[in-house]
């Protein structure tokens, strides 16, 4: 980040790809290759996140298929995958529990995610897209570790060929508790394809050949598994929970959803939850992906959250586990060279391909190796590494992170991110927000020929983010801004975070940047995007007179 002079842009843009059927056309050999390994992907999450939300696993499979073939074509974002996510396993797994369990509860749930996938359409259109960055980001991160940890809870048993009618009614808690005694008792030749499918999915990505980075260990997995499998006569040995079960899967497809409970608290909780996680994840994956585009085009989260919720309520209705834009599988859409949103079409439609003719196939996958899949998942959600990165953003952010993956683990997601947020909003008042301040962004601005000087006053924190991203958002491209800090009291994580993007993006655009009056701010830790507060000194009560008034969002 700049700090007193400016920044420039130094390359030249790319040219960026075509839109529509002339993008197609354009970028086929590109986006079909991408699709492709994308589906490799795809199809076996899509089974195992499905199954672990006690979905048929099919079901999922439906979704990613509604995600690539027609959410692709409404969506605001170029190079995102659209489809189902382990981020909302723990809130599928309890919907159905809580309003039923078994088919009938899964139907039930399908009733919750119709009205939360409408919902969804409803604050796109009313271009709520931005709500998300009122979320912090340590309470977020926070939220997807906890995600993480309840994730390996139960698949843990599973890997090792546990019936799973045995741990029905298990919190996390309770399944971790559980867990030695899993060991000591395994379905051994299950256990083995389980174990042998983790090896592959953590050894695979330290191989440092260029030609094994592009191969996806998932599609590793079942090239092992599936043959052991038939090796091993599972099917004529193993109980049934053993393989993956698809039965008639076309014939499924039909109105499913049940509206019954509507009337109670548990229907509306669920509906907030999907609503609320599955909104923010998506938003979340759109703003991490647009940092990845080679061409850095700028997607447009209402249109994206319209179309999210566009395919969530036709999943819904149809049977199939709730879609987000997933940030995995889009990553690796952009590894794989994709171009445009041809790519998740083309990622759908492998995938019904694949049910057209593959249905025998994918009912020889050991539900071990799926466990194992949504373990390395849950892993990279939870692992070490999370923790050590917050804690070097600063003691505050890891207190935040592990009250929201405690709160989390120990009730649910709602809770688990209010507490988190309650946590942030204490640390601020003790260094020094006003409660008037928390919703308010308060600042000066005034514009005179090529520049815009931006006077930010008090606190700069991520409950009053949208009110400066309002203001900035109107800046015209190529101009001078100047944004000083001389008068603000308080910079939290998440502004340092949306500061340091738009003075990229502004950058990358032709204009200059300049951030004055950090020099007398006291950093939380030595991480460049800490939180930091002003030093104790004398602040003047106003700021310089510019054009008037201190303005507010």
């Amino acid at each position: 980040m700049s700090s007193a002079n400016a920044s420039t842009a130094s390359t030249a843009k790319l040219t960026v790809p075509k839109d529509g059927l002339a993008g197609m056309m354009q970028n086929l050999k590109y986006d079909f290759t991408a699709g492709f390994f994308v589906f490799l992907l795809a199809l076996p999450l899509s089974l195992g996140i499905a199954k672990a939300g006690d979905f048929p696993p099919a079901m999922g499979v439906l979704t990613a298929m509604i995600g690539g073939v027609l959410v692709a074509l409404l969506a605001g974002s170029p190079l995102t995958i659209k489809g189902p996510a382990a981020g909302l396993i723990t809130i599928v797994a309890g919907c159905v529990a809580e309003v039923g369990g078994g088919p009938e509860g899964w139907k039930m749930a399908l009733g919750v995610m119709v009205v939360a996938g409408a919902l969804q359409v409803v604050i796109g259109f009313m271009r709520a897209g931005s709500l998300s960055d009122f979320f912090p980001l340590s309470a977020v991160h926070g939220m997807l570790a906890a995600i993480g940890l309840i994730i390996i809870s139960k698949q843990a048993h599973i890997l090792l060929g546990i019936d799973p009618a045995t741990l029905a009614g298990m919190g996390p808690v309770k399944l971790y508790a559980q867990l030695p005694n899993s060991i000591m008792n395994p379905n051994v030749p299950v256990a083995i394809v389980g174990i042998l499918s983790l090896i592959v999915l953590f050894g695979l990505p330290k191989i440092k050949s260029p030609l094994v980075k592009k191969i996806p260990a998932p599609m590793v997995v079942l090239l092992i598994a599936i043959p052991a499998a038939i090796a091993l006569d599972f099917k004529g040995t193993q109980p049934g929970h053993i393989l993956v079960h698809i039965g008639d899967f076309w014939k499924e497809i039909t109105f499913n959803a049940d509206f019954s409970q509507i009337g109670t608290g548990a229907f509306w909780k669920y509906v907030i939850m999907f609503l609320l996680v599955g909104s923010l994840e998506s938003c979340l994956t759109v703003k991490a992906i647009d940092s990845l585009d080679p061409w850095r085009r700028q997607s447009n989260f209402n249109k994206d959250l319209i179309a999210v919720g566009t395919g969530n309520t036709l999943a819904a209705v149809l049977g199939g586990s709730p879609m987000i834009s997933e940030v995995a599988r889009s990553s690796a859409n952009v590894g794989f060279g994709a171009r445009t949103r041809w790519a998740n079409f083309f990622h759908g439609f492998c995938l019904f391909i694949s049910m057209l003719l593959l249905i025998p196939v994918i009912e020889m996958i050991p539900n071990a190796a799926l466990a194992a899949m949504l373990i390395f998942v849950g892993y990279r959600l939870a692992s070490p590494h999370e923790f050590f990165k917050t804690y070097k953003i600063g003691s505050e952010q890891l207190t935040i992170f592990l009250v929201t993956i405690a709160v989390t683990v120990a009730s649910d997601l709602l809770m688990g991110i209010g507490a988190g947020i309650l946590v942030k909003f204490v640390f601020h008042i003790v260094n020094g927000a006003s409660l008037g301040n928390l919703f308010s962004a308060r600042y000066q601005l005034k514009q005179t020929g090529n520049q815009y000087y931006m006077n930010v006053q008090d606190a700069a924190i991520f409950s009053n983010l949208i009110g400066f991203k309002k203001v900035l958002a109107r800046f015209e491209p190529k101009k001078e801004v100047v944004l000083d800090f001389s008068q603000a009291t308080l910079v939290d994580h998440t502004f340092m975070e949306f500061l340091e993007h738009f003075e990229e993006q502004y950058v990358e655009n032709g204009g200059t940047v300049t951030v004055t009056g950090f020099d007398r701010f006291q950093p939380f830790s030595a991480h460049p995007l800490a939180g930091r507060k002003a030093k104790k000194e004398k602040v003047s009560a106003t700021a310089p007179s510019l054009d008037g008034s201190t303005s507010r969002e």
